[in-house]
């Protein structure tokens, strides 16, 4: 039996980004609806601009933020730690009843390659509490390097570490993961989202010790 893909409406905030950027390129071309956040629209519509002739295709849009989160069905929050809880808390009207997919690490420039979790542990475990149980918040993408991820053509050989207190949204994020080309696999509750989190700092430091770009993990025995 066939199963049909459920194709959503996804927001990328922070989608101007290279994280964001190159999510919101590979959702689009896996055929979902994909939305560009930015503080402006101007910088958004720009960015979408040149994501679609990448694509060939007029499959992004680029709307202000609020906006962005609005039509989005599903939100995905791709912007520095320094400004994750901030930008939730301003778009929190619109997370309401949906699943907001958070790729924050806890980086603190310039010692990028050094482990600097918050006092509770978690980035995105944090802002659960605070957005509270009405969003489903999903950890995830934090091991994604972003170098590969506009390169269409480019196989990236990583599996996704997908945390959160819903099994369900988390299924959900993993069926995108897959359209990404990736493997997602369930992680366990949001709390767990530090060591996803503790990981981008280790992965820096190997991508910078072997010179390479796109450092990745996989896990064995599945």
């Amino acid at each position: 039996m066939n199963t049909v893909q459920v194709k959503h409406t996804i927001a990328v905030i922070g989608g101007t980004g290279a994280e964001g950027s190159g999510l919101a390129l590979r959702w689009a071309k896996a055929g979902h609806r994909v939305l560009i956040g930015s503080r402006t629209a101007d910088k958004a519509i720009e960015q979408a601009t040149a994501l679609n002739a990448l694509l060939g295709l007029q499959a992004i849009k680029g709307l202000d933020n609020a906006s962005a989160a609005r039509e989005g069905d599903i939100v995905v929050l791709t912007v520095p730690y320094a400004g994750q809880v901030a930008t939730a808390g301003e778009l929190a009207q619109f997370l309401s009843g949906k699943i907001l997919v958070d790729a924050t690490v806890p980086l603190v420039p310039p010692k990028v390659s050094r482990v600097n979790l918050p006092e509770n542990g978690s980035a995105v475990a944090a802002l659960q509490t605070h957005l509270g149980p009405d969003v489903r918040v999903v950890s995830a993408f934090q091991n994604v390097s972003a170098h590969f991820l506009k390169d269409l053509d480019h196989r990236i050989d990583c599996d996704v570490l997908v945390c959160g207190d819903s099994k369900e949204a988390r299924e959900v994020v993993i069926g995108l993961a897959a359209d990404l080309g990736l493997r997602g696999l369930h992680a366990g509750p949001i709390c767990n989202s530090a060591a996803a989190e503790a990981l981008t700092s280790i992965l820096i430091s190997i991508n910078v010790n072997y010179k390479v770009q796109g450092a990745g993990i996989r896990i064995t025995g599945i």
